[in-house]
């Protein structure tokens, strides 16, 4: 057929959308289609409707785009927002809007971030005290949580020092520990962390 003709007229034409329509609704076998077809007196025969569903299912219509995952808006709502792509920022733009506990938990977690770089510990109160009032399930048990050992969490959060050199030592030993089922003595222990 050549591009400019049209396509010839056809008994099945009247009952097209019909059949699109029960596609949709899920019922995809053809036998049933033409059987309701015969039902409401149409001149059609069962190679028609076979043919004219075989064409529907090699030419899906256009699919909306996903929705994005779980992951990745908490990747966004994570990073610093200049290490976002502009794709990433329209899309967590859109879910923002879309969603205003989401958003307000953006607020959040954004101010704790720069708490956390910025080594700004002692606006903590302040930021617990904000999210408690927002009463976000997650992150108000987060930042209530915080609570229990504030000043250790303060002190984290302000000090340029940290402890965290010693507590990786510690749990390279545990796990060293753990691969020889405990059965390591001080002797063995230090053997396998001076090879290391």
């Amino acid at each position: 057929m050549a591009a400019n003709e049209a396509p010839r007229p056809s008994r099945l034409d009247p009952y097209k959308p019909y059949l699109e329509r029960r596609l949709v609704e899920g019922c995809t076998s053809v036998i049933q289609l033409h059987r309701e077809l015969l039902a409401e007196n149409a001149p059609v025969t069962y190679q028609m409707v076979r043919a004219h569903i075989a064409s529907l299912r090699a030419s899906p219509p256009q699919a909306p785009p996903l929705p994005p995952t779980v992951r990745q808006v908490t990747g966004w709502l994570t990073r610093h927002p200049t290490a976002l792509s502009e794709e990433n920022r329209a899309g967590l733009k859109d879910v923002l809007a879309r969603c205003p506990e989401l958003d307000t938990a953006a607020g959040h977690v954004r101010e704790f971030g720069e708490i956390l770089t910025d080594r700004r510990g002692a606006m903590l109160l302040t930021w617990i005290d904000a999210v408690d009032a927002s009463q976000l399930p997650g992150l108000t048990g987060f930042a209530l949580h915080l609570l229990r050992d504030i000043d250790a969490v303060t002190a984290g959060l302000t000090l340029a020092w940290s402890s965290g050199g010693t507590e990786g030592a510690v749990n390279r030993i545990k796990k060293i520990k753990r691969q020889l089922y405990g059965r390591a003595g001080f002797k063995l222990l230090r053997k396998m962390i001076l090879l290391q």
